[in-house]
């Protein structure tokens, strides 16, 4: 299983080298991440790599004390495994664990987008939009019988909307550029520009 942390570039198009068909891909900046903890079914019940990437210039004692000798990360990923890891703390993974045509599955933050109503956070057509329409074009409608006399678990109504977590599997690496420390996956990926992104296989 390869993994690796990066945050999001931007998206633009490719040229299959195949067909010379356009597609569109997502440039994803994998910096390279330093194994910061390594725990084992025999300790912590499971198997798993802990990560991390970027600097930090403070740190409190807790951070200091987890940490110890791998480097000041600013962010920290843990990644399961099947099997015991390979890796001991401070070895360093970068993009070349990637390779054009592996599929890999991308998570991130999803875009907030504030407070939305039910047409556009659950897609309602609203009200027929023809005689007898003032104000309730987008309402959301009925929210329930008399009886329970509350408001059920699980309506959809009106709320704050993206701002989530989200995984998008599937999705075929096209291009790994090693120098420059960048994966291109085909389709798009959570996030606006700059999100941290987890790319595993």
């Amino acid at each position: 299983m390869a993994f690796i942390i990066g945050n999001k570039i931007g998206m633009t198009q490719m040229f299959d080298a195949g067909t010379g068909n356009a597609m569109a891909v997502t440039l994803i900046e994998a910096r390279p991440c330093t194994v910061t903890f390594v725990r084992t079914k025999e300790r912590d019940g499971y198997y798993a790599l802990q990560v991390g990437c970027g600097t930090k210039k403070k740190m409190n004692k807790p951070e200091r004390g987890h940490l110890g000798s791998a480097a000041q990360c600013a962010v920290l990923r843990e990644f399961r495994l099947r099997a015991p890891a390979d890796k001991n703390v401070g070895d360093v993974i970068d993009v070349s664990v990637f390779h054009a045509g592996d599929v890999v599955k991308v998570s991130g933050i999803s875009k907030a987008k504030g407070f939305q109503g039910v047409v556009k956070r659950h897609g309602f057509r609203g009200g027929p939009a023809s005689h007898g329409q003032k104000h309730s074009l987008r309402e959301p409608g009925s929210i329930g019988a008399v009886w329970p006399q509350r408001v059920l678990k699980g309506m959809r109504m009106a709320g704050r909307m993206g701002g989530d977590m989200r995984t998008v599997r599937n999705l075929a690496v096209v291009a790994v550029d090693a120098g420059a420390g960048t994966i291109a996956v085909a389709g798009a990926v959570p996030g606006r520009k700059g999100t941290l992104l987890a790319v595993r296989s």
